[in-house]
């Protein structure tokens, strides 16, 4: 289950910056490259584990977007991307958000309420921008139907559960100086 993307992630380079450890993978970096396999691995283990009875996928810009990309192209379900860039467009919602590492407004277009929304994140560590980004979905009219991210770490996914919204995540994993090592793939113990 996932052999792709658990090799993909036992290999990933790690590096240390200001006493926290980066993890370095093609599905939350894009480096060194995003293999269509692992695409559509992923594609297809959420189309089968999930319930896709929603309006629009949504995924934050940047990394969310080539695996929110294959699953609206495996599930036909349209996709909206949140940017970190303003567009000005009428019904525009910016959100201000801040993580363990960074601050930033992001921006939300496309998006009308009563949208029934299925969010995919390709990882949450804090879980302080998809907090933001629910909270802005939640107050402009739409139903949050699951919260799927690929890779889960740290304590982020508990804080989203505490908000009662439906969260998965694919593969849970721990990081430190000797490298990454899977601590649960989709509710299997490694």
């Amino acid at each position: 289950m996932l052999d792709t993307l658990q090799k993909s992630l036992e290999i990933s380079p790690v590096i240390k910056k200001n006493n926290y450890y980066y993890f370095i993978n093609p599905i939350t970096d894009g480096i060194p490259s995003v293999e269509p396999e692992l695409l559509q691995e992923i594609a297809n283990h959420i189309v089968e584990n999930t319930k896709m009875n929603v309006d629009k996928i949504v995924s934050i810009e940047a990394m969310g977007i080539p695996i929110a990309t294959s699953l609206s192209l495996k599930s036909g379900v349209p996709l909206s991307i949140i940017r970190k860039r303003k567009y000005g467009l009428n019904g525009e919602i910016a959100v201000s958000q801040s993580t363990g590492y960074s601050k930033g407004q992001l921006y939300i277009n496309g998006i009308e309420s009563g949208d029934r929304i299925l969010i995919v994140d390709d990882v949450v560590s804090t879980g302080g921008t998809l907090q933001s980004v629910i909270k802005a979905l939640i107050d402009a009219g739409s139903i949050i139907d699951e919260v799927v991210v690929i890779v889960e770490r740290g304590e982020g996914v508990s804080k989203l559960k505490e908000m009662n919204i439906p969260v998965k995540s694919l593969i849970k994993i721990n990081v430190d100086e000797k490298g990454v090592s899977i601590r649960e793939v989709n509710g299997g113990k490694q």
